[in-house]
């Protein structure tokens, strides 16, 4: 048990590894590449989650692109620890008890990162109970709100009972782990005697100890709930503690991180700047998001960054220095991982995919402001464009939400898209995108194709991990990519400054559509097939100026100076 104070990192979903389905996508890969970052940077963390026995969910596709989803079945105990601590909270009246599994991350100096997730099927509870941590951001409302009791309010007990007393931070991983802020309340009003009301100072004690980062620039996305349901669900002295934090009218958790929050940050310098206009009078930061290099990193680039730069994965930073690792080595590691996605693609799909054709990669969440229909907005000008300027074909991953109706009919347009360009442009769907997905595909594709509707893109992080295997990005202006693109020498840009003036969505899908077929033509299409020597520039600059800073190693070192303020263990 840690005798220094540690970072407690509370986040809804984590992605430990892909056998463990307790993740949805960007959020929860983000997380669980921060918490290996921590462990190889040797900073004292430890991690709270909830088990999600039946995952996200299994995504099925038929021929024509419905999805379907079933259960995401996994064994918790081939790959977790029970732990012995038992904690009890309260919700719509009822005690709820709940166990902790435990998964363990190691760093590449051998610190290691425990992580506790939180599981209510136990046969002391009500059989609706023992349902509450099985599926991640499934159920109504009552659901999604019970949930983060567990994971706020009973993921500070159980890290008291099993003895983490020193902590310096709680760090909330978006608005779900909000609740742990009553949590804190508890404790002060334990230490204080049962007659004391939550007083200013202890506001402001609770405060100084959490962190807030916000992923979420659409005010749709943040978790809010009627004043009844807040009250049925925390019942009468927690509810009236929200009161305390101005949360009157019913429960914005977003607004109550906000609240009570120290350190708050935008997860990119855009997002901050758009937070900053969401939430004014908050002082929002910037920073920026990253991927974790050693787990994105293809098997052939991690040869070849090992035989150039020993220590990479110690050190990111020193990716700086792959400007001088030859290219003629990295496209030979980038086939390698070229042929291993198109072997993959053509075998679970038959695809028929071609590993001398230009291969656009576009793998996220399917949902509408994705806008991953942008490039079929005019199919035979695609065609065209095929047959005289130069091949191409293209890969696409990503589940939409059960509920999503918009996200599940971007899919079956994709499909019936991919139908239409039979024999002109290949084009193959991926079920079930996943961490070992997502690193094939991101390893693998000549160009990572992104086009969200600015600026509804937080930060994203697929290009990123695109980019540490030295595949430049063609994206959209937003996010991360303002900060990571050089117009020809990292990648290219979809837009231009025209974007901030067009008003309407249809404008701007026009505009983007435009700009994307002309990128394709005149700039991609010829670099990749008539000037080999610079598109291998390219990749190696992708890879030294992107892969180099947007990672979490460099990430993890800003929240501990900025955020934290507690000192790494020493070597």
């Amino acid at each position: 048990m840690p005798d220094v104070p540690v970072v407690a990192y509370f986040s809804m979903e984590i992605g430990l590894e892909s056998s463990i389905p307790t993740y949805a996508g960007g959020l929860g890969v983000l997380a669980g590449d921060t918490i290996r970052s921590a462990a190889d940077l040797d900073v004292p963390m430890v991690a709270v989650t909830l088990l999600h026995r039946q995952g996200y969910f299994y995504q099925r596709l038929d021929a024509r692109g419905q999805q379907t989803e079933d259960p995401a079945i996994w064994s918790v105990d081939d790959f977790l620890e029970l732990q012995p601590a038992r904690v009890r909270v309260e919700i719509e009246g009822r005690s709820v008890q709940l166990r902790a599994w435990c998964y363990t991350v190691q760093g590449v100096t051998g610190s290691q990162v425990p992580v506790y997730l939180l599981d209510a099927d136990l046969p002391e509870n009500r059989s609706e109970d023992r349902q509450l941590t099985d599926v991640l951001y499934g159920g109504d409302s009552a659901y999604r709100l019970s949930q983060e009791v567990i994971l706020g309010i009973g993921g500070v007990r159980m890290l008291r009972a099993l003895g983490y007393q020193q902590i310096a931070r709680f760090h909330m991983n978006e608005g779900h782990a909000a609740l742990l802020i009553l949590a804190l309340f508890d404790e002060k009003m334990a230490q204080s005697g049962a007659d004391v009301t939550v007083t200013p100072e202890m506001i402001e004690t609770v405060r100084q100890q959490c962190v807030f980062t916000t992923h979420t620039p659409v005010p749709a996305g943040h978790d809010q709930f009627p004043a009844e349901l807040a009250h049925r669900i925390l019942g009468t002295v927690h509810c009236d503690r929200l009161h305390l934090c101005d949360q009157v009218r019913g429960l914005n958790l977003t607004d109550l991180a906000l609240h009570n929050s120290q350190f708050i940050n935008g997860v990119a310098m855009k997002h901050g700047e758009v937070s900053r206009g969401m939430f004014p009078g908050y002082p929002i930061h910037s920073i920026t998001n990253g991927v974790h290099p050693a787990t994105w990193v293809s098997p052939a680039f991690q040869v070849l960054y090992n035989r150039h730069l020993p220590g990479w994965q110690r050190d990111a930073f020193s990716l700086r220095y792959a400007i001088d690792i030859p290219c003629t080595a990295i496209w030979e590691a980038h086939q390698a991982a070229k042929r291993a996605l198109i072997a993959y693609v053509n075998r679970e799909t038959n695809a028929g995919l071609d590993r001398d054709v230009i291969t656009l990669g576009f793998a996220r969440r399917a949902t509408a402001y994705k806008r991953a229909l942008l490039i079929f907005n005019d199919l035979e000008r695609l065609r065209r464009m095929a047959q005289e300027v130069g091949p191409l074909q293209l890969v696409f991953a990503g589940k939409a939400h059960p509920r999503d109706r918009e996200g599940k009919e971007v899919i079956r347009r994709i499909h019936e898209a991919r139908d239409a360009l039979r024999g002109a442009v290949a084009v193959a769907y991926l079920a079930n995108y996943d961490m070992e997905l997502g690193q094939l595909l991101c390893a693998g594709a000549d160009i990572w194709l992104n086009t969200p509707l600015p600026p509804r893109e937080a930060s994203g992080t697929s290009g990123m991990k695109a980019a540490l295997n030295g595949v430049p990005s063609l994206s959209v202006l937003d996010g991360w990519w303002i900060e990571g693109h050089i117009e020809g020498v990292t990648g290219w840009s979809i837009g231009d400054g025209r974007d901030a003036s067009l008003k309407t969505v249809q404008e701007l899908d026009a505009h983007h559509t435009e700009s994307l077929y002309v990128k394709l033509s005149e700039h991609v299409l010829p670099v990749y097939y008539e000037d080999r020597d610079r598109f291998l520039e390219i990749m190696r600059h992708s890879i030294a100026q992107n892969g180099a800073f947007f990672n979490t190693q460099r990430m993890v070192w800003q929240y501990v100076h900025n955020a934290y303020r507690v000192s790494p263990h020493p070597h």
